[in-house]
């Protein structure tokens, strides 16, 4: 039996022999010196939208924490167990990143099952409900649209729980202080999976606009 499953023992191989061997020194510094990213990306744990690969990043670039639905909880030190809170503390406060980007992206389960809070539990815990009714009060108004398929219901309250996110990243006073100084800002972002583009809010208004870059959609041939 192996110790790994053989699918990630494959990437591995990949991995050292491509990109680790041609960036040995890259990593080699990055392990004498420390990281110093400048960017915290708040993503969902979909495995379809890791954030390294959409931003093309390398070793270093990025501090990436992935939760169901990329929610960032209200600050509540109340002494319980917090990761996301955790990490945005080790992020902004001890990296001292410069920008913290909540990214979602469509066809979230999570924000599926916010849309259908009477579902039935994964398990007696329903570790899932209590985690998503951090947006149930906003939930329950895009629910009860009328006017919106369901599609586009869910859609919405992607971008809306991208907002409310970062709402509650201002909950964090070293957050907020860091934002009124100027050395720290705060960005929404939705990936389209389906077609690859990627959507930025818009700070002032909390629309979302598209496309971020050019690029020729791929074919499908």
């Amino acid at each position: 039996m192996s110790l790994l499953p053989e699918q990630l023992l494959t990437g591995y191989r990949r991995f050292i022999e491509g990109r680790y061997l041609q960036e040995t020194q890259t990593y080699r510094q990055l392990a004498r010196d420390g990281q110093t990213p400048e960017t915290m990306v708040i993503a969902c744990c979909d495995s379809r939208a890791a954030p390294e690969t959409i931003f093309g990043a390398g070793a270093g670039e990025l501090f990436v924490v992935r939760n169901v639905a990329n929610l960032v909880p209200p600050y509540n030190p109340d002494g319980d167990f917090h990761g996301t809170s955790a990490a945005l503390e080790f992020g902004v406060q001890a990296l001292k990143v410069r920008h913290v980007v909540v990214m979602g992206h469509g066809r979230c389960g999570g924000i599926k099952a916010a849309l259908s809070p009477d579902h039935e539990p994964l398990s007696p815990g329903d570790f899932i409900g209590k985690w998503m009714s951090m947006v149930e009060p906003v939930a329950k108004g895009v629910a009860a649209n009328e006017l919106m398929t369901p599609g586009e219901r869910q859609t919405a309250l992607e971008r809306i729980s991208i907002r409310h996110s970062i709402a509650n990243l201002r909950s964090f006073p070293y957050v907020a202080e860091r934002e009124r100084r100027g050395e720290l800002s705060l960005h929404g972002a939705w990936f389209d999976i389906s077609t690859g583009e990627l959507w930025a809010m818009d700070g002032e208004t909390g629309d979302f606009q598209r496309p971020l870059v050019d690029f020729d959609e791929p074919s499908l041939a």
